[in-house]
């Protein structure tokens, strides 16, 4: 399999592909490299489960599933791109586009009634949420800042925040009955399956578990979890800090809405209460956020009187944080509006504050109901406090290996994450009717369990190792003894780690506050530590550190080697596309940065060099590396104003660069003398190409959709110059 899958999927990251896509193909099609695209945008993803919805020439093939066998082979070379986590409102949002397309696919029903709405439900449940990293993710995570972009960064520092000793910023998690304080976790001796049961009825039929495999299960409180809300709000107000809400809704698709829910429905008490009729008539649902009842009421009789009484609810609660303070968006209006692992690190960047509705920062109580790895932000928080900002043109970097193959640690974003109707006890239970796990529940709680494979976790073990002998550098596992789940994993680590040359090495375990505390204490130094850690602490530990390091968590270098032998390459985090769209449909101008692109494609051209013995792909993806650094040093990155180099410019730019460093070296003659002529034609029409580039913009531009736009629409957006793209064909 001579070829390199590059994914195809939404928003912003779509766009670029439109524009980068074909510059890459035609870069390496002499050297006997195949570009194969395949589509795993949110709207590929809903046709491909709806084909008995779709006459014969609306269906497509469900990509997302090849791509998950072609993760099991040893072949595999995966380019993957940001796509859309999808939230209800999102996916509601697809799925409305998609019918005004013609295509007659259901309705998302909140509620089935009937068991043909189950299993519509059943089939759109699917699609939620981390729906793809899972099924893609056949190894663990090696992520780190490349030296191009630490360099970069030192050299051209982001702006940090002032931190004072008396900031009153602080995280509030919940003292008992959350996910950490319940948790029970065991270790399967022998292989068997499980079902999950409650009172007696089925709540998930049988699945296998393998010998060595952890699983646990635990649950969240939800009257716990709303006096714990109805108290900090009332401690808010009294301090006279913003109250901001920090959770992961679209990945932990399950758990965290309902959470989210909940809060909302304490904030805004009084509404809900006195119009819990109106809104079970209009299937307003708290998990949507009150953005909800704003879309359900629209038009209706008592429109002004909701909107009068959610007004009133502001005068005596505290300040929000403001997702948009010029449209009086909060952070409790949209689920997807605010991520805890890109919102917290947001936050302690910029003095630990957020907007409030003036526009203005102001310090903040950040809710992060479950303590598991709330305490991470409480000790960078304190450390800040102590010691001050971090300086990134001093501190040290902090790459990441992350358990997360074979859906290791998913918790709330699959099958096992259930709300209970009533009280009683939820049960695991193997073939042999033992059962494995139990825990007590109360009508409304939240139960949830997970599955760790032993595979991965040796796996992972042996990544950490492998980074901490190339590098030096200490690596530290963010386990925490007192937590079930950690528990067994830090059995399985002090024995596995045994099968590795250690000596010489500085492997530590600690918790992860201690661990928060100690890396900290490297970085003011200059010192650099590789965090080894469990999935969900993965995805915050890779936006914590490059954001405060590097001002983004987008240009970091996501490599996963995959167990079977192959290579998925990732290319960063997509988290702000929405706003880049908005833009270019506003001015033509995308501001999108496709450097963790760049990043990700040469290292998948090395991979592919060594697998099929090509040396003419480790030539290119060597000159893509410099070119990379290049367009770094000569600033040749996105604008973010209309007019200026966007996403197409700095393509241009990558291409010239990348054609001029395989003009330039001596190993290939053939690449020498193929892109020479390509050099020159691109540096001789630079001012030209620029120009179309960039004249272009400032007017509104359409690309016939969101979700699904239309192909030639915005292929024509994305490469607007004929100059370019005729040296380019």
């Amino acid at each position: 399999m001579s070829k390199i899958i590059y994914t195809k999927t939404d928003e912003a990251p779509a766009l670029a592909t439109r524009s980068l896509l074909p510059i890459i193909k035609a870069f390496v099609k002499s050297s006997g490299i195949n570009i194969e695209t395949k589509d795993i945008s949110l709207a590929a993803r809903i046709l491909a489960v709806f084909p008995d919805f779709l006459t014969e020439d609306q269906k497509v093939s469900d990509d997302l599933a090849l791509l998950g066998e072609l993760a099991k082979q040893p072949e595999a070379n995966i380019v993957k791109l940001p796509n859309i986590s999808a939230s209800i409102p999102q996916l509601k949002g697809a799925i409305k586009e998609l019918q005004t397309l013609g295509f007659k696919i259901p309705d998302y029903p909140n509620e089935a009634s009937n068991a043909t709405e189950e299993d519509i439900k059943s089939r759109y449940d699917k699609i939620k949420g981390s729906a793809v990293n899972p099924v893609l993710r056949e190894g663990n995570s090696d992520r780190r800042a490349p030296k191009a972009v630490s360099h970069y960064a030192k050299k051209n520092p982001h702006k940090m925040g002032e931190w004072k000793k008396d900031s009153k910023t602080h995280v509030a998690s919940m003292e008992a009955n959350d996910f950490y304080g319940s948790e029970k976790s065991t270790t399967i001796a022998e292989a068997t399956e499980f079902k999950i049961t409650f009172n007696g009825k089925e709540l998930k039929g049988y699945a296998p578990l393998l010998a060595g495999e952890i699983i646990d299960a635990s649950t969240m409180s939800i009257s716990a979890l709303k006096a714990f809300a109805a108290k900090e709000i009332a401690d808010a107000k009294a301090n006279g800090v913003l109250l901001s809400l920090h959770m992961k809704a679209t990945m932990m698709k399950v758990s965290d809405p309902i959470i989210f829910g909940a809060i909302v429905e304490v904030f805004y008490k009084d509404v809900f209460e006195k119009y819990a009729e109106l809104f079970d008539e209009l299937g307003v649902s708290a998990t949507n956020g009150i953005g909800d009842v704003y879309a359900k009421i629209e038009g209706h009789a008592k429109e002004d009187e909701v909107k009068t009484a959610i007004n009133a609810v502001y005068e005596d609660a505290p300040a929000v944080a403001m997702v948009n303070s010029d449209k009086g968006i909060t952070n409790l209006h949209v689920p997807s509006d605010v991520i805890v692992d890109a919102s917290m690190p947001a936050m302690i960047r910029t003095s630990g504050q957020m907007w409030n509705a003036e526009g203005q920062q102001q310090d903040t109580k950040a809710l992060i109901p479950d303590r598991s790895y709330a305490g991470v932000f409480q000790a960078t928080i304190d450390f800040c406090k102590e010691h001050g900002a971090f300086n990134p043109v001093t501190m040290g970097t902090t790459p990441n290996v992350g358990l997360m193959a074979q859906k290791a640690e998913e918790y709330g974003s699959h099958d096992k994450t259930f709300q209970l109707s009533e009280a009683g006890t939820v049960e695991v239970v193997d073939t042999n009717g033992n059962i494995l796990l139990s825990q007590d529940v109360k009508e409304g709680d939240i139960f949830r369990m997970c599955q760790t494979k032993d595979a991965p976790i040796q796996n992972w073990v042996k990544l950490a190792v492998d980074r901490a002998r190339a590098t030096g550098w200490p690596a530290v596992f963010w386990l925490d003894e007192n937590r079930a789940h950690d528990a067994e994993l830090i059995k399985k680590v002090n024995i596995y780690l045994k099968d590795h040359d250690t000596k010489g090495l500085d492997l530590q375990i600690l918790s992860p506050i201690e661990a928060t505390i100690f890396t900290c204490e490297r970085i003011v130094k200059g010192e650099d530590t590789i965090s080894v850690s469990g999935n969900v602490l993965r995805d915050y530990l890779t936006d914590l550190f490059p954001i405060l390091e590097l001002g983004t968590s987008a240009k970091m270098l996501s490599i996963v080697p995959l167990m079977n032998g192959g290579g998925l390459f990732e290319t960063g985090a997509g988290g702000s596309a929405p706003k880049h769209v908005q833009q270019l449909l506003k001015e033509n101008h995308l501001r999108w940065d496709s450097l963790g692109e760049f990043l990700a494609l040469a290292v998948s051209l090395e991979h592919f060099s060594i697998v099929n013995n090509n040396e003419k792909a480790k030539i290119l993806g060597d000159a893509l590396d410099n070119a990379t650094g290049k367009l770094l040093d000569n600033k040749k990155s996105p604008s973010r104003k209309a007019g200026e180099l966007d996403n197409r410019g700095s393509h241009f730019y990558l291409a010239l660069y990348w054609a001029q460093e395989l003009a330039n070296q001596n190993e290939d003659q053939d690449l020498k003398t193929e892109f020479a002529s390509i050099a020159k034609a691109l540096a001789d029409n630079e001012a030209k190409i620029v120009s179309e580039l960039n004249d272009i913009q400032g007017s509104p531009t359409d690309i016939g959709g969101y979700y699904e736009p239309n192909e030639t629409l915005i292929n024509n957006v994305m490469r607007p110059s004929k100059t370019f793209n005729s040296i380019i064909g």
